[in-house]
């Protein structure tokens, strides 16, 4: 008998393909500086502009990213800081998803920081990582409050995490600068642990809060009196807090908080765009600057008349296009794209430009003026260089100004009298913008800011509309004559007047005012106080 012969059917049950799973992000820890924005590494800028999801652990870190990357709070609701397993459960997760995640960490990753414990929660979920060192608090602040942490006949520095930690102050007896962390609140503690270890009473302490910022305070005291000086100066955490003999060298190298303006609140009457380079040039002289927009640009209400002379201008109707303005020279590009048109629509033409900054407005363009004054930059500077109408050299004698609505008659009588016609077309127009918010007019009115640079007379008609009088103890910058006029006119008193019609001259015109203001202070023995701290009893003119 045969044995029958078993035989296999095919499985009729359907079969399921396992989904590929989603391939995991990437996290970045990135030192994030102590304080200062412009201390972040070249390296973390780059992440910066990669990252898809963002981890902050401070609120103001949020200012640092530019891109249209997702911003995740690393802190509770009421801002204290998140234990290290939180964070670490948060980076994870935002990981999974496959995102690029950059984690800033205030100063340095690795130094007094939760990036280790965080790294190691990436490490265990099978997340790819790296470390940014940053600069950290513990040499930046004192570097900034000109406290070196050693010189030539002190070669050692040891660091000390207070906080609520019990500390045998017995170990730090010796002659060893000593750099506290989280002290603030026991600094009296500490000085009298120190003095009852054996340093001496009058040992040198200096103690900086928020440091390398335009806020950064140093209290310089003893042991036996830092307590009750830092109780006087309202220190407060953040600070660093640094003991020994390297303190007395601040007296020679403070140079942070010993800038012309520095901790000046200064108001500046223009956009953001248009403040960049003017708030970078206060910035390197320790102010703080704040913008208000005081004149809104808005189309023209009649557009016909720009469609007219950008039609002539492909058709070859101009020999010259003149820019007077940034915004001339944008309101003609977006003309210009309404149609379709690019810069080659220019060729053949010659471009003039009233200043540098316009020029450059130009550039962005693919374009370079072919005029710039040399001299004053103004319409009065620009007709100086211009070249009269030669009928034998110049093959059309018309000119396109486009320009704002309320500008001058200047330039057009000007370049009338050199033998040219101007078609002087209304390219965009000023109006006044909406009032500042309720606490900038109290600040403006009440004089918390130290000082006002007005760049032209509209400035100072459109500020005084919108907000009020800046206080009689706000000191008054003009980048002009006509600008100084037109403050004189509204009852303010002028304080600084630029040589040249410039922001950047106008910010050293300031810088030089405090620099002055400063050293008067010096000189006579007082305190250095800020305008906004010292109230004259009159400065507005009768």
């Amino acid at each position: 008998m045969s044995t029958p012969t078993a035989t296999r059917e095919k499985s009729t049950t359907p079969t399921t393909t396992p989904k590929p799973r989603k391939a995991l992000g990437h996290v970045s820890f990135v030192g994030a500086g102590p304080g200062d924005a412009r201390l972040l590494t070249v390296r973390a800028a780059e992440l910066l502009e990669q990252a898809d999801v963002v981890i902050v652990e401070q609120p103001e870190q949020a200012a640092l990213v530019t891109t249209d990357a997702e911003v995740v709070h690393g802190f509770a609701e009421d801002g204290s800081a998140l234990t290290h397993a939180a964070l670490g459960r948060l980076v994870v997760r935002h990981a999974k998803t496959g995102a690029h995640v950059v984690r800033l960490v205030s100063g340095d990753p690795f130094t007094y920081a939760t990036a280790p414990e965080e790294a190691a929660a990436c490490s265990k979920a099978g997340i790819g990582f790296e470390i940014i060192p940053g600069v950290s608090s513990v040499s930046a602040v004192p570097a900034y409050a000109g406290v070196p942490l050693t010189t030539k006949s002190n070669r050692e520095y040891r660091v000390v995490s207070v906080g609520e930690a019990s500390i045998a102050w017995a170990d730090y007896a010796g002659a060893d600068t000593l750099v506290l962390l989280s002290a603030v609140a026991r600094i009296g503690e500490v000085a009298e642990g120190l003095v009852g270890a054996g340093r001496a009473p009058s040992t040198p302490v200096a103690m900086t809060r928020v440091g390398t910022t335009t806020e950064q305070a140093t209290v310089v005291s003893t042991l036996e009196s830092i307590a009750e000086d830092a109780r006087a100066a309202g220190m407060a955490s953040p600070a660093i807090t640094v003991v020994g003999p390297v303190v007395e060298m601040r007296e020679t190298l403070s140079w942070f908080e010993t800038k012309p303006l520095y901790g000046w609140r200064v108001l500046v009457p223009r956009t953001k765009e248009q403040s960049a380079g003017l708030a970078a040039r206060l910035r390197s002289y320790g102010a703080i600057s704040e913008e208000v927009p005081t004149i809104s640009v808005e189309p023209p209400r009649n557009p016909q008349q720009m469609d007219k002379a950008v039609r002539g201008l492909v058709e070859g109707r101009y020999e010259w296009v003149a820019f007077t303005s940034v915004n001339a020279v944008k309101a003609v590009r977006e003309k210009f794209e309404e149609y379709g048109l690019d810069a080659r629509a220019f060729s053949g033409l010659k471009i003039a430009a009233v200043g540098e900054k316009t020029a450059e407005a130009i550039a962005t363009w693919g374009i370079r003026a072919d005029l710039v004054p040399g001299g004053e930059q103004s319409a009065r500077g620009l007709l100086e260089d211009w070249p009269p109408y030669d009928e034998l050299l110049d093959p059309i004698n018309r000119v396109f100004l486009p320009r704002a609505d309320i500008a001058t008659e200047t330039l057009v009588a000007g370049l009338i009298e050199l033998g040219w016609e101007v078609d002087d077309v209304t390219a965009y127009r000023t109006v006044r913008a909406a009032p500042p918010p309720a606490p900038v007019r109290e600040a403006i009115k009440s004089g918390k800011f130290d000082a006002v640079l007005f760049t032209s007379s509209s400035t100072v008609r459109n500020l005084v509309g919108i907000a009020g009088k800046p206080h009689t103890s706000t000191v008054i910058a003009c980048i002009g004559p006509a600008t100084a006029q037109t403050a004189e006119d509204h009852g303010l008193r002028v304080d600084v007047l630029a040589e040249e019609p410039s922001v950047e001259v106008l910010a050293d015109a300031l810088a030089e005012f405090g620099a002055a203001r400063r050293l008067g202070f010096l000189e006579a023995g007082e305190p250095v106080l800020k305008p906004s701290q010292k109230r004259p009893s009159s400065r507005r003119k009768a």
